[in-house]
């Protein structure tokens, strides 16, 4: 039998990641160097347990959980990074394909349901594996930090939203 080790999920299975408030609303996420992008309102990054490689989180800066209580500069700057979002997984990952959602509420799998944020994954045609169905294990084969600095480049190019 073939021992597969993913020690770095143990964080988050005890809840170790939860504690002390927001884990999208703490700086720790920008001092883990997964942030790839800042605008005035919102922030893309990698996603620290991530579906697949490049697995990207749309996230306003504000905590708020549901879409009603954003503000309009709020809901052009997401969009416009989700959008941004695409281009850079496009040109750096060149996937077959790519989900873009927003899971609200803990019934529909929200994993930090307090803070609204929406997932951009890219996707290759075959991705999806036995092991996931079979196992409940995912294997991704790329560290979170290293898409992030592979990705950060790609961003650069489209400067702060305040400065657009």
């Amino acid at each position: 039998m073939e021992i597969i080790s993913a020690a770095w999920r143990e964080a988050y299975i005890k809840g170790e990641q939860k504690q002390g408030g927001c884990v999208l609303c703490r700086d720790s996420v920008r001092e883990e160097g997964l942030v790839v992008y800042e605008g005035k309102n919102a922030y893309v990054m990698v996603n620290r347990y991530p579906y697949t490689g490049g697995h990207l989180m749309v996230v306003p800066f504000r905590h708020v959980s549901i879409l009603k209580d954003i503000s309009g500069d709020e809901r052009m700057e997401l969009f416009w990074l989700v959008d941004i979002s695409v281009q850079v997984l496009t040109e750096a990952m060149q996937p077959d394909g790519l989900n873009i959602g927003m899971n609200i509420g803990k019934s529909a799998g929200a994993g930090i349901e307090s803070h609204l944020h929406i997932h951009v994954v890219p996707r290759w045609s075959g991705d999806t594996n036995f092991i996931t169905v079979i196992g409940d294990v995912r294997v991704i084969p790329s560290d979170v930090f290293t898409t992030a600095r592979e990705l950060r480049p790609y961003f650069s190019r489209f400067g702060r939203e305040a400065d657009r």
